[in-house]
C-alpha cells in the first residue's frame, strides 16, 4: 500500500529549518547553482541504440503518476517540493539578478513551476510529469532542479506543449521558449511574439499552433497562428474582454464577457463555440480563473464573492452553486464533487448535479486569503500558510483527512505537478 492509500494520518519527514530556509529565507541559487538536497542534475547516461518505447534519458518512468507540490513562502522567498510518494521536502535555491523580497505568484504547466518574484519569473523543474498517448499514458520522475529565469515581473500566464513554452506578460509581448531546452535544465533565449501583442491576452499552445487570445481595441478574437507567429485563421466566434482560459481533452477553454469560448481541432481545422452563461453576468461575477483536475472536463471558477461557476465542456453547459464567500474552488470532475473552502477556512464538498452541501469540515484557523485547492484522481491538497502546514483530503470518503505535512515554513503558494 502507497502512502497515498493509507488510512493513517502520516507526518511527512522535514528537513531541518536551516535546510528549508535557504539563505535566511531569501531566494538564492538559480542561475547557475544547484541545491543540494536533490536539486542535482542527473548523470548523463548513454542513450541505448535500440530504446525502449517511452524512453527519456535521465528520467525514471513509473507505474502510476508521481504528484509532487511546489510550495513558496511569499515572505521570504523559500521554496521546497513536496515529495507526495516518498514525503520528502527539498529546497529550491533561486537565485535572482536582484535580491527580491518574495514569490508574489506561482504557476504550472504540469511538470515546471513558474516563480513570479518583483524582477522576473523563474521556471523550476519539479521532476515528475506525465505524457498522454491518447491510448495509453507515461508516468516520469527525475532529479528536482532550478532553472532560470523566462520571463520579466508583469509574467500573466504559462502554457506550454511537448515543443514550446508560452510565456504571457501584462507589459510585453509574450515570449515562445523551446521546451526541450528547459528539459535539459537550460533557459534559451525566448522568441517575441509582435509588440502589437503585448499585453494583449494569453498565448496557449495547441495542436501544433498557437491560440492567441487579444482583448479591446476591438480585437475581441482569438487568432490561430504558426509556430512562428505567422496569422492562420481568426475564429468567427468573438470572445469580449478574453480572460483566464484552460487546456482540457476537449479543446482550449477562453473565459469570456457572456461565457466561454472552446476552441478544439480536428485534422487541421480550427473551430469554436460559445458556451453563454445563460443570463446577465455582471463583469465581478464573470468566470476568469478556471480550476480543474488534469485530464477532467469539468472546470470550477469563482462566481463573485459568495458563488462558484462549474463548466462542464462536454456538455456545454454551466451550474452556478451558492456556496458563500469562498477563497478557492476546484472539482475533479466525472462525477465528483465541487470542492470549495470558505473564507472562514472551512472545506465544503457539493454535489453538483442538486447543488447540496455533501461534506464539510474546519480545516484552516487562519491565513486563508492565499489558500488554493489542488485536485488530482483521489485526493485534493490545501495549503495553510497560518498553520505552516499541507492537509491531503479524500474527497471521496467524506473530506477525510489523509495526511497532514509539517512544511517548516509558510506555503503561500501551491502548485501540483506531475500531471
Amino acid at each position: 500500500m502507497t502512502p497515498r492509500n493509507t488510512h493513517q494520518i502520516r507526518h511527512a519527514k522535514v528537513l531541518s529549518r536551516a535546510a528549508v530556509l535557504v539563505g535566511a529565507g531569501l531566494l538564492v541559487g538559480l542561475t547557475g547553482c544547484q541545491s543540494d538536497g536533490g536539486g542535482q542534475r542527473p548523470a548523463t547516461k548513454p542513450r541505448p541504440s535500440s530504446a525502449p518505447h517511452g524512453y527519456v534519458e535521465g528520467a525514471e518512468e513509473s507505474s502510476e503518476q508521481q504528484s509532487r507540490l511546489v510550495l513558496a513562502d511569499a515572505g521570504t522567498g523559500t521554496v521546497g517540493v513536496l515529495d507526495l510518494t516518498t514525503e520528502d521536502i527539498t529546497p529550491v535555491n533561486v537565485t535572482p539578478s536582484k535580491r527580491t523580497g518574495g514569490v508574489r505568484g506561482l504557476r504550472t504547466d504540469g511538470r515546471f513551476a513558474y516563480l513570479r518574484t518583483d524582477d522576473a519569473t523563474y521556471a523550476v523543474d519539479s521532476g515528475t510529469w506525465t505524457v498522454d498517448h491518447g491510448d495509453h499514458v507515461h508516468y516520469y520522475r527525475a532529479p528536482i532542479r532550478p532553472v532560470g529565469p523566462v520571463g520579466g515581473p508583469g509574467t500573466a500566464q504559462v502554457h506550454s506543449d511537448q515543443s514550446v513554452t508560452a510565456v504571457s506578460s501584462t507589459e510585453g509581448a509574450p515570449e515562445l521558449f523551446d521546451r526541450k531546452k528547459l528539459e535539459e535544465g537550460t533557459v534559451p533565449r525566448g522568441r517575441s511574439l509582435s509588440d502589437a501583442d503585448a499585453g494583449a491576452g494569453a498565448v496557449v499552445p495547441y495542436a501544433e499552433h498557437l491560440l492567441v487570445a487579444s482583448a479591446g481595441a476591438g480585437r475581441d478574437t482569438v487568432e490561430v497562428r504558426s509556430r512562428d507567429g505567422a496569422s492562420v485563421a481568426a475564429l468567427d466566434e468573438p470572445c469580449a474582454s478574453a480572460r483566464g482560459e484552460a487546456v482540457t481533452r476537449r479543446g482550449v477553454v477562453f473565459g469570456c464577457a457572456d461565457g466561454a469560448l472552446l476552441v478544439s481541432e480536428d485534422k487541421g481545422t480550427f473551430s469554436a463555440t460559445k458556451i453563454p452563461y445563460g443570463r446577465a453576468v455582471g463583469a465581478g461575477e464573470r468566470a476568469v480563473d478556471f480550476r480543474h483536475r488534469a485530464g477532467s472536463t469539468t472546470l470550477a471558477a469563482k462566481a463573485g464573492d459568495d458563488a462558484v461557476w462549474v463548466l462542464d465542456v462536454t456538455d456545454r453547459t454551466w451550474t452556478r452553486i451558492g456556496t458563500g464567500p469562498v477563497v478557492a474552488a476546484n472539482t475533479p470532475g466525472e462525477g465528483g464533487p465541487l470542492l470549495a473552502l470558505g473564507e472562514d477556512g472551512v472545506l465544503s464538498a457539493y454535489d453538483i448535479a442538486t447543488k447540496k452541501r455533501t461534506a464539510r469540515t474546519d480545516l484552516l484557523t487562519k491565513g486563508t486569503a492565499s489558500a488554493v485547492v489542488e485536485v488530482d484522481i483521489s485526493r485534493a491538497y490545501v495549503n495553510d500558510a497560518g498553520g505552516r502546514k499541507v492537509y491531503e483530503i479524500d474527497y471521496n470518503d467524506g473530506l477525510r483527512l489523509a495526511r497532514t505535512f509539517p512544511v517548516g515554513f509558510a506555503p503561500t503558494h501551491m502548485v501540483e505537478t506531475g500531471r
